[in-house]
C-alpha cells in the first residue's frame, strides 16, 4: 500500500481532527499502532505540526466519515484520475546511472521483439533513432560490452507500457 506523504505529520492531523482509531491511522500511516498512541499521549512527534491530508488530496471527507462510523474498515488513500493521468504521460526523468542501461535495454527490445518500430522503441525508451539504429546494426561504440537486459528490470519502462507496445503491433498485423 502507498503511504502518504509525511506520516508522522498526517497521524498527527487524524488524531487532532478526527475520532478515527489508533489501529486505522497506524495502518493508513505505515506505523505501528503503540506509535501513533505514543504521538496521542505527547512523548512522540510533540513539535511536529500536522499535515492536513484532505487540503492535499490524501484523503476525502467522505472516507474519513466512512472509517469513523466503522471502526474495521481502512482509509484509502485517494487517488485522482486526472492527476494520475497526468503522471502517467510525459517525459519521465531517468537518472544518470540508468542511463548508461538503455543501450542494454535497446539490445534486449531488438532481439526479443524486433517488430518494434524505432518510433516505438523511441516512446518507450527516451532515447534517439541513431542509437537504435547503430545496435541494430551492431556499429554501437560500445556493442561488444552491451548485453540484452530487459527494460523492465532495470526500471526504464514499465512491464504495461511493454505490454501494450507488443500488444499495438500485433493488432496492427492482424488487421
Amino acid at each position: 500500500m502507498t503511504l502518504p506523504l509525511m506520516p508522522k505529520a498526517t497521524a498527527v492531523w487524524l488524531l487532532d481532527n478526527t475520532t478515527l482509531t489508533f489501529q486505522q491511522i497506524a495502518d493508513f500511516c505505515g506505523m505501528h499502532m503503540l506509535e501513533v498512541q505514543a504521538i496521542a499521549d505527547g512523548d512522540v512527534a510533540s513539535h511536529i505540526m500536522g499535515f492536513d491530508p484532505i487540503a492535499n488530496e490524501q484523503l476525502t471527507l467522505e472516507e474519513i466519515k466512512r472509517c469513523e462510523a466503522d471502526e474495521t474498515a481502512a482509509l484509502q488513500l485517494y487517488r485522482n484520475p486526472e492527476v494520475e493521468k497526468l503522471l502517467s504521460k510525459g517525459k519521465r526523468y531517468v537518472s544518470q546511472a540508468k542511463r548508461g542501461d538503455r543501450p542494454s535495454a535497446i539490445a534486449w527490445i531488438v532481439k526479443h521483439h524486433p517488430e518494434l518500430s524505432n518510433a516505438q522503441i523511441i516512446k518507450l525508451l527516451r532515447t534517439t533513432k541513431p542509437t537504435i539504429m547503430a545496435i541494430r546494426e551492431r556499429t554501437h561504440k560500445n556493442i561488444h560490452n552491451i548485453v540484452p537486459r530487459s527494460p523492465v528490470t532495470l526500471g526504464l519502462c514499465t512491464e504495461a507500457d511493454l505490454n501494450a507496445a507488443v500488444a499495438a503491433v500485433a493488432a496492427k498485423q492482424q488487421s
